[in-house]
């Protein structure tokens, strides 16, 4: 990734976020972060990872939300930096906290000393 869409991606992460904190009409049920943002080389699309710390049911729910806020967070992408054209969002669940997770979990297990 070049550096200006390195740039951008950062920007775009920074708004989302600060959008999550204020919070939307539906409230998220459960805590929703922004993991990480990639764009294409042309800045016209960028995938937004989030994670959600909760049940199955949460992470629907805030599928949801993302989804039906889609329209203005681009919007307000648009209005906070100034790129030619505005990149379409796409939402994609990081689902790399709860493998890191499992892995640690599986590695803690392996060491720990067997009860004699």
């Amino acid at each position: 990734m070049s550096l200006r869409a390195q740039r951008v991606a950062e920007e775009i992460r920074r708004v989302i976020s600060e959008r999550l904190i204020r919070g939307f009409k539906t409230p998220f049920p459960s805590l929703v972060t922004i993991s990480g943002v990639e764009v294409n080389a042309d800045l016209t699309q960028a995938k937004i990872f989030y994670s959600v710390f909760g049940e199955a049911s949460d992470m629907v729910a805030a599928r949801k939300i993302l989804e039906s806020e889609k329209r203005n967070m681009r919007q307000e992408v648009g209005r906070k930096i100034r790129l030619r054209l505005t990149p379409e969002l796409f939402f994609v669940l990081d689902e790399s906290a709860k493998e890191a997770a499992r892995i640690s979990e599986l590695l803690n297990a392996s060491v720990r000393p067997k009860d004699e």
